[in-house]
């Protein structure tokens, strides 16, 4: 990788991913990033949190990143305006037949033996997720402890499956190789489990409907990311990929350049160099002034 500034000019969308990569390790977003993504409204960028986290994280979202126009959530499969943020408007709200999924996870078992499933169905918020209590799962007050029958008798917002003996790659690799993406689509978040989402969604595809709302073309859209569920808004957008140092490194390889880590607030430090030409002055913290961007 070699030493490479930001690319000139401002993009007409901005997306970033929340977890890993605007979230920092200790759950909290800073004020230098929240004074940063302030100053992007300003100057008239909307701004998408482009996240996993399914509708029932809402209100987390929206604390997380309040200056955002849009959520992107489930991966793609909910798509928020928040233009008026007192009346958000959902643009778009797909689901999987709870059958469907039973199907695709019968058909991985036959393959790799008994899987450890959730799956999220209530967008209400706080809804719990329901299925195995595992201890993999790094949010066990989260699940609600259902049989798999049960958990699969209606449409749902995305699935998740463990293995005890293959990680989350290893898995997501099997899966992709079993699963119809016309069925489903697979991918990872870095959860150590795999998700299932509805055919046809994932971040670029719900990106996507928000760039027809404002009618902006995919070539103006600057992302950042650092999962594997990045890499399809990667892959649609234009303006910029960018992954924060701590990415996985298959969006590393997919990125254009590579910020800071996001403990060092490296979605905002490349936000800050972008918009230094619009002002005489911008709010740097010391340790990250003499760090430059890298391109892959």
């Amino acid at each position: 990788m070699t030493e490479q500034k930001p690319r000139p000019g401002l993009p007409k969308l901005i997306a970033t991913d929340l977890d890993g990569t605007l979230v920092r390790s200790d759950d909290t977003v800073g004020p230098y990033t929240h004074e940063v993504l302030a100053r992007v409204k300003a100057a008239g960028i909307p701004i998408v949190g482009a996240t996993g986290r399914g509708p029932r994280l809402i209100e987390l979202v929206r604390a997380d990143i309040p200056a955002a126009d849009f959520l992107v959530m489930g991966g793609g499969s909910r798509v928020v305006d928040l233009t008026d943020p007192d009346t958000p408007l959902v643009l778009r709200d797909e689901r999987l037949d709870g059958e469907a999924l039973a199907d695709l996870l019968a058909t991985l078992e036959h393959e790799v033996g008994p899987l450890s499933v959730m799956v999220e169905a209530g967008d209400e918020s706080g809804a719990p997720l329901w299925g195995d209590v595992h201890p993999a799962w790094r949010y066990p007050e989260v699940v609600e402890a259902r049989v798999r029958a049960d958990a699969l008798t209606g449409r749902v917002i995305k699935g998740f499956a463990y293995h005890d003996s293959y990680d989350a790659d290893e898995l997501l690799a099997l899966a992709r190789r079993l699963i119809d993406p016309s069925v489903a689509t697979v991918t990872q978040a870095g959860l150590g489990y795999i998700e299932i989402c509805p055919p046809g969604v994932d971040k670029a595809s719900g990106l996507a409907v928000v760039a027809q709302t404002l009618g902006v073309d995919p070539d103006d859209v600057l992302v950042f990311g650092d999962m594997p569920n990045d890499l399809p808004m990667f892959a649609w957008a234009g303006f910029a990929r960018v992954a924060v140092a701590n990415a996985h490194v298959d969006v590393l390889a997919a990125a254009d350049q590579v910020t800071l880590s996001n403990d060092a607030d490296g979605v905002a430090v490349y936000l800050d160099a972008i918009l230094a030409p619009m002002t005489a002055t911008t709010l740097t913290p010391t340790t990250m002034t003499a760090t430059p961007m890298t391109a892959c």
